[in-house]
Protein backbone atom coordinates (compact mmCIF):
# COMPACT_ATOMS: atom_id res chain seq x y z
CA UNK A 1 0.00 0.00 0.00
CA UNK A 2 1.21 3.19 -0.62
CA UNK A 3 2.49 5.76 1.93
CA UNK A 4 4.82 8.40 1.17
CA UNK A 5 4.59 9.63 -2.36
CA UNK A 6 8.11 8.78 -4.00
CA UNK A 7 8.76 10.74 -7.58
CA UNK A 8 8.47 7.07 -8.57
CA UNK A 9 4.78 6.94 -7.41
CA UNK A 10 3.96 9.99 -9.05
CA UNK A 11 5.27 9.15 -12.66
CA UNK A 12 3.45 5.64 -12.22
CA UNK A 13 0.11 7.94 -11.24
CA UNK A 14 0.56 9.77 -14.75
CA UNK A 15 1.33 6.95 -16.85
CA UNK A 16 -2.07 5.25 -15.28
CA UNK A 17 -3.94 8.68 -16.25
CA UNK A 18 -2.59 8.57 -19.27
CA UNK A 19 -3.58 4.97 -20.28
CA UNK A 20 -7.13 5.64 -19.05
CA UNK A 21 -7.69 8.54 -21.35
CA UNK A 22 -6.04 6.43 -24.38
CA UNK A 23 -8.46 3.77 -23.47
CA UNK A 24 -5.59 1.35 -23.07
CA UNK A 25 -2.19 0.45 -23.30
CA UNK A 26 -1.95 -0.17 -26.49
CA UNK A 27 -3.46 3.17 -27.36
CA UNK A 28 -2.09 5.15 -24.55
CA UNK A 29 1.65 4.07 -26.47
CA UNK A 30 2.08 7.13 -29.16
CA UNK A 31 1.33 9.25 -26.58
CA UNK A 32 3.70 8.19 -23.93
CA UNK A 33 6.01 7.27 -27.02
CA UNK A 34 6.67 4.10 -24.91
CA UNK A 35 6.01 0.35 -26.06
CA UNK A 36 3.65 -1.43 -24.74
CA UNK A 37 5.23 -3.80 -22.37
CA UNK A 38 7.12 -1.02 -20.98
CA UNK A 39 3.52 0.50 -20.01
CA UNK A 40 2.05 -2.96 -18.88
CA UNK A 41 5.15 -3.63 -16.47
CA UNK A 42 4.38 0.22 -15.05
CA UNK A 43 1.06 -0.21 -14.61
CA UNK A 44 1.88 -3.93 -12.51
CA UNK A 45 4.48 -1.70 -10.30
CA UNK A 46 1.69 0.54 -9.57
CA UNK A 47 -0.73 -2.15 -8.93
CA UNK A 48 1.57 -4.00 -6.51
CA UNK A 49 2.11 -0.51 -4.84
CA UNK A 50 -1.43 -0.18 -4.53
CA UNK A 51 -1.81 -3.32 -3.29
CA UNK A 52 -5.54 -4.10 -5.21
CA UNK A 53 -6.24 -4.41 -9.25
CA UNK A 54 -6.64 -1.14 -11.36
CA UNK A 55 -8.10 -2.43 -14.13
CA UNK A 56 -8.56 -5.43 -16.26
CA UNK A 57 -6.70 -5.71 -19.86
CA UNK A 58 -6.04 -8.28 -22.32
CA UNK A 59 -8.17 -9.82 -25.22
CA UNK A 60 -11.29 -8.80 -23.85
CA UNK A 61 -10.06 -5.22 -23.84
CA UNK A 62 -9.46 -2.49 -21.45
CA UNK A 63 -11.64 -1.73 -18.47
CA UNK A 64 -11.59 -0.75 -14.87
CA UNK A 65 -12.36 -2.38 -11.92
CA UNK A 66 -14.56 -0.38 -9.28
CA UNK A 67 -11.57 0.62 -7.59
CA UNK A 68 -10.23 1.73 -10.53
CA UNK A 69 -12.77 4.39 -11.16
CA UNK A 70 -12.33 5.36 -7.71
CA UNK A 71 -8.92 5.56 -7.85
CA UNK A 72 -8.25 7.71 -10.98
CA UNK A 73 -10.52 10.43 -9.93
CA UNK A 74 -7.87 10.29 -6.82
CA UNK A 75 -5.68 10.50 -9.05
CA UNK A 76 -6.52 13.23 -11.16
CA UNK A 77 -7.22 15.57 -8.03
CA UNK A 78 -3.66 14.82 -6.96
CA UNK A 79 -1.80 15.79 -10.12
CA UNK A 80 -4.19 18.80 -10.12
CA UNK A 81 -3.01 19.52 -7.30
CA UNK A 82 1.02 18.69 -7.65
CA UNK A 83 0.31 20.82 -11.04
CA UNK A 84 -1.16 24.03 -9.12
CA UNK A 85 1.82 23.46 -6.62
CA UNK A 86 4.52 23.82 -8.99
CA UNK A 87 2.81 26.85 -11.04
CA UNK A 88 2.36 28.97 -7.66
CA UNK A 89 6.27 27.72 -6.55
CA UNK A 90 7.60 29.27 -9.74
CA UNK A 91 5.55 32.31 -9.43
CA UNK A 92 5.04 33.56 -5.85
CA UNK A 93 6.85 37.00 -7.09
CA UNK A 94 3.78 37.46 -8.88
CA UNK A 95 0.47 39.58 -7.35
CA UNK A 96 -2.37 36.83 -8.60
CA UNK A 97 -1.02 33.22 -8.57
CA UNK A 98 -3.49 30.20 -8.80
CA UNK A 99 -6.16 28.15 -10.59
CA UNK A 100 -9.78 30.14 -11.73
CA UNK A 101 -12.18 27.54 -12.06
CA UNK A 102 -15.18 28.93 -14.26
CA UNK A 103 -18.75 27.18 -15.28
CA UNK A 104 -20.72 28.10 -18.09
CA UNK A 105 -24.17 27.22 -19.38
CA UNK A 106 -23.95 26.22 -22.99
CA UNK A 107 -25.12 27.48 -26.40
CA UNK A 108 -24.71 31.22 -25.43
CA UNK A 109 -24.73 33.77 -28.41
CA UNK A 110 -21.31 34.62 -29.74
CA UNK A 111 -21.69 38.29 -28.84
CA UNK A 112 -21.87 37.15 -24.98
CA UNK A 113 -19.64 34.76 -25.12
CA UNK A 114 -17.13 37.47 -26.68
CA UNK A 115 -17.79 39.92 -23.83
CA UNK A 116 -16.06 36.56 -21.18
CA UNK A 117 -13.51 36.27 -23.41
CA UNK A 118 -12.63 40.08 -23.33
CA UNK A 119 -12.47 39.42 -19.25
CA UNK A 120 -9.82 37.00 -19.74
CA UNK A 121 -7.60 38.99 -22.29
CA UNK A 122 -8.13 42.07 -19.23
CA UNK A 123 -7.50 40.02 -16.58
CA UNK A 124 -4.16 38.41 -18.73
CA UNK A 125 -2.48 42.14 -18.29
CA UNK A 126 -2.54 41.91 -14.93
CA UNK A 127 0.49 40.62 -13.22
CA UNK A 128 -0.73 36.89 -12.58
CA UNK A 129 0.36 33.66 -13.36
CA UNK A 130 -3.04 31.80 -12.99
CA UNK A 131 -4.39 28.79 -15.03
CA UNK A 132 -8.13 29.03 -15.90
CA UNK A 133 -10.47 25.44 -16.24
CA UNK A 134 -13.78 26.30 -18.02
CA UNK A 135 -16.58 24.12 -17.53
CA UNK A 136 -20.05 24.01 -19.30
CA UNK A 137 -23.12 23.02 -16.89
CA UNK A 138 -26.41 22.88 -16.31
CA UNK A 139 -27.73 25.71 -13.45
CA UNK A 140 -28.20 23.62 -10.95
CA UNK A 141 -24.48 21.57 -11.26
CA UNK A 142 -23.03 25.57 -11.89
CA UNK A 143 -24.91 26.44 -8.33
CA UNK A 144 -23.98 23.10 -6.51
CA UNK A 145 -20.27 23.51 -7.50
CA UNK A 146 -19.90 26.75 -6.69
CA UNK A 147 -20.94 25.81 -2.95
CA UNK A 148 -18.62 23.03 -2.89
CA UNK A 149 -15.50 25.06 -4.58
CA UNK A 150 -15.39 23.34 -7.44
CA UNK A 151 -16.09 26.47 -9.70
CA UNK A 152 -15.49 29.73 -8.04
CA UNK A 153 -17.13 31.59 -10.98
CA UNK A 154 -20.09 30.79 -12.96
CA UNK A 155 -22.29 32.79 -15.91
CA UNK A 156 -25.26 31.35 -16.22
CA UNK A 157 -28.85 31.80 -15.57
CA UNK A 158 -30.33 30.74 -11.82
CA UNK A 159 -34.11 31.06 -11.20
CA UNK A 160 -33.57 29.82 -7.37
CA UNK A 161 -30.79 32.34 -5.13
CA UNK A 162 -28.97 30.30 -3.19
CA UNK A 163 -28.70 32.07 -0.07
CA UNK A 164 -24.69 31.72 0.56
CA UNK A 165 -23.71 33.06 -3.05
CA UNK A 166 -23.78 36.40 -4.88
CA UNK A 167 -25.44 37.04 -7.96
CA UNK A 168 -24.58 40.23 -10.27
CA UNK A 169 -26.48 40.77 -13.65
CA UNK A 170 -24.80 40.61 -16.66
CA UNK A 171 -27.43 40.17 -19.97
CA UNK A 172 -30.93 39.00 -20.49
CA UNK A 173 -31.43 36.41 -23.31
CA UNK A 174 -35.09 36.80 -25.21
CA UNK A 175 -36.33 32.91 -25.95
CA UNK A 176 -39.75 32.68 -28.04
CA UNK A 177 -42.03 29.46 -28.23
CA UNK A 178 -41.42 27.53 -31.76
CA UNK A 179 -42.75 24.95 -34.08
CA UNK A 180 -41.24 23.22 -36.35
CA UNK A 181 -42.42 23.20 -40.49
CA UNK A 182 -43.81 19.41 -39.93
CA UNK A 183 -45.82 20.52 -37.18
CA UNK A 184 -49.45 21.08 -37.92
CA UNK A 185 -49.69 24.66 -36.85
CA UNK A 186 -46.48 25.62 -38.70
CA UNK A 187 -48.65 27.51 -41.53
CA UNK A 188 -51.11 29.09 -39.15
CA UNK A 189 -47.86 30.06 -37.25
CA UNK A 190 -47.54 34.03 -35.84
CA UNK A 191 -50.64 35.00 -33.86
CA UNK A 192 -51.75 31.54 -32.14
CA UNK A 193 -53.26 31.90 -29.29
CA UNK A 194 -53.01 29.53 -25.88
CA UNK A 195 -56.00 28.20 -26.81
CA UNK A 196 -54.88 26.85 -29.85
CA UNK A 197 -52.05 24.99 -28.51
CA UNK A 198 -54.21 22.78 -26.26
CA UNK A 199 -53.01 19.13 -26.79
CA UNK A 200 -50.02 20.15 -28.58
CA UNK A 201 -46.87 17.93 -27.04
CA UNK A 202 -43.97 20.09 -25.40
CA UNK A 203 -40.02 20.23 -25.31
CA UNK A 204 -39.64 21.69 -21.58
CA UNK A 205 -36.15 22.08 -19.55
CA UNK A 206 -35.09 19.77 -16.92
CA UNK A 207 -34.45 23.08 -14.89
CA UNK A 208 -36.98 26.04 -13.33
CA UNK A 209 -37.80 28.27 -15.86
CA UNK A 210 -38.84 31.68 -14.81
CA UNK A 211 -42.78 32.11 -14.76
CA UNK A 212 -43.78 32.18 -18.77
CA UNK A 213 -47.00 32.76 -20.47
CA UNK A 214 -47.84 28.98 -22.14
CA UNK A 215 -50.08 26.17 -22.26
CA UNK A 216 -50.41 24.73 -18.90
CA UNK A 217 -51.08 20.90 -19.45
CA UNK A 218 -48.55 19.27 -17.93
CA UNK A 219 -48.69 16.23 -19.09
CA UNK A 220 -48.29 17.41 -22.18
CA UNK A 221 -44.73 17.87 -21.54
CA UNK A 222 -43.53 15.13 -23.57
CA UNK A 223 -39.93 15.64 -24.04
CA UNK A 224 -36.84 17.01 -21.48
CA UNK A 225 -33.81 18.42 -21.98
CA UNK A 226 -31.30 21.34 -20.42
CA UNK A 227 -29.56 21.59 -23.85
CA UNK A 228 -30.91 24.19 -26.59
CA UNK A 229 -29.60 22.27 -28.95
CA UNK A 230 -31.52 19.21 -28.26
CA UNK A 231 -34.66 21.62 -27.83
CA UNK A 232 -33.76 22.84 -31.49
CA UNK A 233 -33.77 18.98 -32.69
CA UNK A 234 -37.53 18.36 -30.82
CA UNK A 235 -38.76 21.49 -32.21
CA UNK A 236 -37.50 20.43 -35.80
CA UNK A 237 -39.10 16.77 -35.67
CA UNK A 238 -42.54 18.84 -35.85
CA UNK A 239 -43.78 16.86 -32.72
CA UNK A 240 -43.28 19.04 -30.24
CA UNK A 241 -43.15 23.06 -29.33
CA UNK A 242 -40.35 24.42 -27.31
CA UNK A 243 -38.52 28.15 -26.21
CA UNK A 244 -35.45 28.67 -27.75
CA UNK A 245 -33.42 31.65 -27.69
CA UNK A 246 -33.02 34.09 -30.66
CA UNK A 247 -29.46 33.05 -31.76
CA UNK A 248 -30.34 29.40 -31.77
CA UNK A 249 -32.74 29.87 -33.49
CA UNK A 250 -32.28 32.48 -35.90
CA UNK A 251 -30.41 29.43 -38.89
CA UNK A 252 -33.51 27.76 -38.27
CA UNK A 253 -35.82 30.60 -38.71
CA UNK A 254 -33.57 31.80 -42.15
CA UNK A 255 -34.21 28.32 -43.43
CA UNK A 256 -37.62 28.44 -43.02
CA UNK A 257 -37.59 25.23 -40.86
CA UNK A 258 -39.15 26.61 -37.82
CA UNK A 259 -41.94 29.93 -36.99
CA UNK A 260 -42.54 31.38 -34.03
CA UNK A 261 -46.05 30.21 -32.59
CA UNK A 262 -46.62 33.92 -31.18
CA UNK A 263 -43.75 36.56 -30.92
CA UNK A 264 -45.75 38.89 -28.96
CA UNK A 265 -47.38 36.45 -26.41
CA UNK A 266 -45.23 33.49 -25.83
CA UNK A 267 -42.51 34.52 -24.95
CA UNK A 268 -39.89 34.88 -21.71
CA UNK A 269 -37.03 37.04 -20.89
CA UNK A 270 -33.82 34.53 -18.99
CA UNK A 271 -31.93 36.97 -16.79
CA UNK A 272 -28.12 35.90 -16.46
CA UNK A 273 -25.74 36.30 -13.87
CA UNK A 274 -22.24 35.92 -12.70
CA UNK A 275 -22.59 33.56 -9.13
CA UNK A 276 -19.78 33.70 -6.62
CA UNK A 277 -19.78 32.61 -3.08
CA UNK A 278 -20.87 35.36 -0.61
CA UNK A 279 -17.87 38.55 -0.41
CA UNK A 280 -16.40 37.00 2.34
CA UNK A 281 -15.50 33.73 0.44
CA UNK A 282 -13.81 35.12 -2.27
CA UNK A 283 -9.98 34.47 -3.28
CA UNK A 284 -7.59 37.76 -4.13
CA UNK A 285 -7.80 35.85 -8.17
CA UNK A 286 -11.94 35.39 -8.28
CA UNK A 287 -12.31 39.11 -7.13
CA UNK A 288 -9.92 40.30 -9.86
CA UNK A 289 -11.42 38.35 -12.96
CA UNK A 290 -14.97 39.34 -11.35
CA UNK A 291 -13.86 43.30 -11.53
CA UNK A 292 -12.73 42.67 -14.97
CA UNK A 293 -15.81 40.99 -16.28
CA UNK A 294 -18.06 43.71 -14.52
CA UNK A 295 -15.43 46.49 -16.45
CA UNK A 296 -16.32 44.46 -19.85
CA UNK A 297 -20.12 45.01 -19.40
CA UNK A 298 -19.94 48.54 -17.77
CA UNK A 299 -17.62 49.21 -20.59
CA UNK A 300 -19.97 47.60 -23.40
CA UNK A 301 -22.96 49.20 -22.20
CA UNK A 302 -22.02 53.02 -21.76
CA UNK A 303 -20.69 52.29 -25.55
CA UNK A 304 -24.16 51.10 -26.58
CA UNK A 305 -25.93 53.85 -24.89
CA UNK A 306 -23.46 56.15 -26.58
CA UNK A 307 -24.39 54.78 -30.00
CA UNK A 308 -27.90 54.74 -29.03
CA UNK A 309 -27.68 58.54 -28.46
CA UNK A 310 -26.04 59.24 -31.87
CA UNK A 311 -27.80 61.58 -34.53
CA UNK A 312 -27.00 59.59 -37.17
CA UNK A 313 -28.38 62.16 -39.60
CA UNK A 314 -25.47 64.68 -38.68
CA UNK A 315 -23.09 61.85 -39.50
Amino acid sequence: MLGNLSDLDLRLIRVFIAIVDAGGLSAAQGSLNVGQSTLSGQLATLETRLGYSLCQRGRAGFRLTPKGERFVKLARSLIGAVNDFGIQVRHLDRKLVGTLSIGLIGHVSTEKNLRIARAIARFRQRDEAVRFVLFARTPGNLESQLLNGQLQLAVGYFANRVPALQYVPLFVERQLAYCGREHPLFARAGNLSPDELAGCEWAWRSYLLPAVRWVPVPSLMTAVTDDMEATAVLVLSGRHLGYLPDHVAAPYLAAGLIAALNPGLLRYDADFYVATRSQACIDEVTQAFLEDLLTEESTLSALQSALGNLDVSEM
